[in-house]
């Protein structure tokens, strides 16, 4: 079946093998899930029009309104969850396990988004200081228009709704370009949007391939929300500066480990194994690295080895993940893993042979110098690296020479002096004894450092992303200093100069 997306899906004519379309082909079997038109500068103008109509209304609306359509949107994907899961599995090949939990995970973020857009974005009173007493003010958000989001091939559904859910509570429109190889599920949730509102598209799908994403760059939109590789991130930035498009980027990468000596090991094991290696290492929120004392170290490898080997990739229910979902990725983790063995890394689970395509079988590496390409690549595949370090002090050392500033998952029983470290570290994000379980609080702002990210997706600081900020500062009497003018009495600036240096000359 070819699908397209413009305005509300409707079919074409033609099969899989029609010269514009994009095939979906389920990575476990090869077979076709689906194929979807690919849509050209035109057809994306148009939708960014239509948007631009239906978001006027959309604006127009109070909070409360908003929330009310906003969860009942919600309360349809969750019934039909099913649905979504099962062609989440078909376009990734995940276990239909990790495709409920993704689910779960994107249908909270918009619960939450819903729920608190009137909290984090209504107009809130500012106090005034001395000099301005008898001026009101207050602040508060609003939409900035449309928003075209480029959604990720690894996680979505969970990671393209962490801008789409807050960028529409926050009265905008939203133009969604899933990524080509997961058309299907983009598609679907745009399909259930009109089921709520027929009328008015504030959530469509464009569907095609990079040159459609291009499109959307160049469609006159008020921002681009992007998450994926840093080739892609670069390729966007460069392409919404020709417009001055602002931009909130997510990269691709994976966080790190410290753990401690007084750490529960069997705990951080578990964390590391399960946070490099669920959904094949296909997680920006998982562990590349894990950085262990020489004191625990022995131990600690040998649990993560127990756990790692025990894992199987597969296609059925019993598989622990799933298949690699971006064919080149799997040159990728060849490429690093081949890297890491020639500059002197140990393979202790795995090695170049576990690398059966479209299947990485469980990979844990140590002794891995901190230059090689598996360190300091994007680390996308089920890997995970286990070097030792003198102390914890050294482990931030080497987090912030990588430069992969995503998040860190901290592993201790001292649980007070956390904070102290998560300082010393140039990340977005730090965990205490857990790994990617942040995921699950769409209070907490998820965001980069440096090349990794640029804004945040969830949280308040996810609203505020997709608003624009309006000042509004009203007089309310008369002023008996008055300096805001070129009439100004002599006295008053004597008198002003006196409060000045009663309240700002004294110490205390």
């Amino acid at each position: 079946m070819v699908e397209s997306a413009q305005p509300i899906m409707a079919a074409l004519p033609g099969g899989p093998d029609r010269p514009n379309t994009v095939t979906i082909r389920d990575p476990r079997t090869d077979e076709t899930v689906g194929a979807y038109e690919i849509m050209g500068a035109r057809d994306v103008e148009h939708a960014v029009r239509a948007a631009k109509r239906a978001e006027k209304w959309w604006a127009g609306m109070t909070f409360a309104a908003r929330k009310r359509i906003l969860l009942a949107w919600k309360r349809l994907i969750a019934r039909r969850a099913g649905e979504l899961v099962e062609l989440l599995s078909a376009e990734t090949g995940k276990p239909e396990a990790d495709a409920a939990i993704e689910v779960m995970l994107a249908v909270q973020n918009l619960d939450w988004a819903a729920r608190n857009a009137a909290r984090a974005l209504g107009r809130r009173n500012l106090r005034s200081t001395w000099l301005s007493r008898n001026q009101h003010a207050s602040v508060g958000y609003l939409p900035l228009g449309v928003v075209g989001v480029l959604g990720a091939w690894n996680n979505p559904v969970f990671t393209p709704m962490g801008s789409i859910a807050y960028a529409m509570a926050a009265g905008n429109a939203v133009v969604f370009k899933p990524h080509e190889l997961t058309t299907g599920v983009g598609v679907w949730l745009a399909r259930s949007w009109a089921e709520i509102e027929p009328d008015q598209p504030v959530l469509q799908a464009v569907t095609g391939d990079d040159r459609t994403g291009i499109a959307l760059c160049r469609a006159a939109v008020d921002k681009i929300a992007y998450a994926g590789s840093e080739q892609g991130a670069r390729a966007v930035i460069a392409e919404c500066t020709r417009s001055f498009t602002p931009v909130v980027v997510e990269r691709s990468g994976k966080g790190s480990m410290v753990v401690h000596v007084d750490a529960r090991l069997r705990d951080a094991a578990q964390a590391a194994v399960f946070g490099a290696m669920s959904n094949a290492g296909q997680n920006v929120t998982g562990i590349q690295r894990a950085y262990v004392p020489a004191s625990i170290y022995e131990p600690f490898l040998d649990l993560v080895a127990e756990q790692a080997a025990a894992l199987r990739p597969g296609a059925d229910r019993r598989a622990s993940y799933g298949p690699m979902i971006l064919e080149p990725q799997i040159e990728v983790v060849r490429k690093q893993v081949r890297d890491a063995l020639a500059r002197g890394g140990r393979a202790v689970v795995g090695g170049l042979d576990s690398i059966r395509e479209p299947y990485i079988e469980p990979i844990v590496l140590t002794e891995v110098p901190e230059d090689s390409i598996a360190v300091t690549g994007e680390g996308i595949g089920p890997v995970l690296i286990v070097n030792r370090v003198a102390d914890i002090d050294e482990a931030a050392e080497r987090i912030n020479a990588a430069s992969n500033g995503i998040a860190v998952s901290v592993f201790t029983r001292d649980v007070a002096e956390v904070a102290a470290f998560a300082e010393k570290l140039r990340v977005g994000v730090v965990t205490i004894n857990s790994s990617s379980a942040y995921a699950g609080i769409p209070a907490l702002p998820f965001g980069g450092v440096g090349e990794y990210g640029q804004g945040h997706s969830h949280g308040v600081q996810g609203l505020q992303e997709f608003s624009r900020t309006l000042a509004i500062a009203r007089k309310r009497y008369r002023a008996q200093v008055n300096l805001s003018t070129f009439h100004r009495h002599r006295r008053h600036l004597r008198a002003a100069k006196v409060m000045f240096g009663l309240r700002h000359g004294r110490v205390g």
